[in-house]
């Protein structure tokens, strides 16, 4: 997996989407040696010429600090902003389709640890790739992701489906990006095939915007080039979290998302070893629906206790219950001015109205995978005409949906929350651009390249001379 760290926070670099899959040739060019280090936890997105194929470019060359990298690691909004029928409300009506090819194939990819939330356990990620090449050479990606008892599809009905998709797409001639988006809608209809829905939709849109020559944060708005992500601690033993987050701290990161909702008495524990070795941290709490109401409460009540408030408290209760929903977050921000944010509870656009109608979360989580991203594009403007703060995240996902997801959320410009950190939780990423970071991690192991367009393993460059397989290189761009 390639990527770039410093002691102050990791520099992600977009270059205009472009996501490709890694290639033996990509891991010799990385034998250069460590410069100095950029500050904060970053994706920042340069615009570049889009590629006319599958074929890898060139990577970005390294240089010395470039002074528009800085990015203070703040939880406020930014202040810029747009709407995101900016650009791409005009490609949906005028852009006609000619798809030359559309296939999926499985993305299996195993994980540093296992990834465990209060409703699952997940050892491996086992998504779904998509990949459609235009008439006129372009091609886009895309990936579905799966997570049990949070995405409806499993992978063999992904597969299954984004197949029916790619079939349906080649047969889709002389139509607009609009028309076709909305045969893909018919056919992958509501939260039931969100995620397949969402990997063809950003496979269509990569391979159109490639066509124009428009980095996606720009077709999107073009509000910023550059977003904060914080980084995910799972369900794991006091002694875990502290090393992850003694880890984190190290690298620079400030704002630790923590799942919770498995066992209370844990819960408290495993804050109380994060506090200790990393006293300055931002706190998100994910409970992914595992608490009662009155126990969401108890821990915010022993947090204040500790001297802890949270900037965030992610899906408290179970996602249909909407009344302990709203008495959570009535009492977190009344009390303790703590913000909750709906996730599994806001599925699709019918959910946010019904959020924003009884006033039960301040803040809604958008996910491709829940609600594609033309869904994602309605929730958006609801929830920013609503006054409810947003956020963006994911499931687990390699950087061909977090790629996606990070140029959507900078060219929109005003997401308060960013959790785009899943490609950071793998133990290797098949997938190169789309962005790239300021840091790498020289691991020993296999990758992947992207011969005849498809994942072939091919043997990783191993770490360099004297340096253990974890070793942490610092590079600037």
């Amino acid at each position: 997996m390639l990527i770039k760290q410093n002691p102050f926070g990791t520099v992600i670099i977009c270059n205009g989407y472009g996501a490709w899959l890694k290639s033996a040739n990509r891991s010799k060019s990385l034998k250069t040696k460590p410069q100095e280090m950029l500050s904060q936890f970053a994706l920042s997105f340069f615009s570049k010429s889009p590629l006319n194929s599958s074929k890898p470019h060139e990577p970005l060359k390294f240089q010395l600090p470039l002074s528009n990298l800085y990015v203070k690691n703040s939880m406020k909004a930014p202040v810029t902003s747009s709407s995101s029928n900016f650009g791409f409300k005009e490609l949906l009506e005028t852009f006609t389709v000619e798809v030359q090819k559309a296939e999926n194939k499985p993305l299996n990819v195993p994980l540093v640890a296992p990834f465990t939330i209060a409703t699952s356990r997940l050892d491996k990620v086992e998504n779904v790739a998509i990949r459609i090449e235009l008439k006129n050479g372009c091609v886009g990606w895309g990936e579905a992701p799966i997570l049990p008892f949070v995405t409806a599809e499993d992978q063999p009905t992904a597969m299954a489906k984004a197949k029916e998709a790619c079939d349906m797409l080649k047969n889709c001639s002389f139509l607009t990006l609009e028309a076709v988006l909305g045969e893909i809608g018919d056919l992958l209809p509501g939260h039931q095939f969100a995620s397949v829905r969402a990997g063809i939709e950003m496979a269509l849109i990569d391979a159109v915007a490639k066509s124009i020559g428009l980095p996606l944060w720009r077709l999107f708005g073009g509000a910023s080039n550059t977003i904060i992500t914080d980084i995910t601690i799972p369900i794991v033993s006091p002694a875990e979290a502290a090393a992850l987050a003694s880890k984190y701290h190290k690298q620079g990161f400030k704002n630790l998302k923590l799942k919770v909702g498995k066992n209370l008495k844990a819960d408290i524990e495993v804050l109380q070893a994060i506090r200790a070795v990393h006293p300055d941290c931002s706190f998100i709490l994910d409970a992914n629906e595992g608490f009662k109401p009155e126990e969401a409460i108890e821990v915010l009540e022993k947090l204040h206790e500790m001297g802890v408030t949270p900037v965030l408290f992610e899906q408290p209760v179970h996602r249909d219950d909407w009344e302990g929903l709203g008495r959570v977050t009535h009492f977190a921000k009344s009390k303790y001015g703590v913000s909750v944010a709906a996730d599994e509870s806001c599925r699709s656009l019918a959910d946010l109205k019904k959020i924003v109608k009884g006033e039960l979360a301040d803040v809604v989580n958008i996910k491709l995978a829940k609600v594609g991203v033309l869904g994602a594009l309605e929730i958006f403007d609801l929830a920013r005409a609503s006054g409810l703060d947003l956020m963006i995240g994911g499931m687990v996902e390699t950087r061909l949906a977090m790629g996606f997801a990070g140029h959507l959320a900078a060219g929109l410009g005003c997401f308060k929350f960013v959790d785009l950190d899943t490609p950071l939780l793998l133990s290797e990423d098949p997938v190169l651009e789309g962005y790239e970071e300021v840091i790498y991690i020289w691991l020993a192991g296999e990758c992947w390249n992207s011969e005849s367009d498809w994942f072939v393993k091919v043997a990783r460059q191993t770490h360099p001379p004297g340096k253990s397989s974890e070793c942490v290189q610092f590079r600037c761009l």
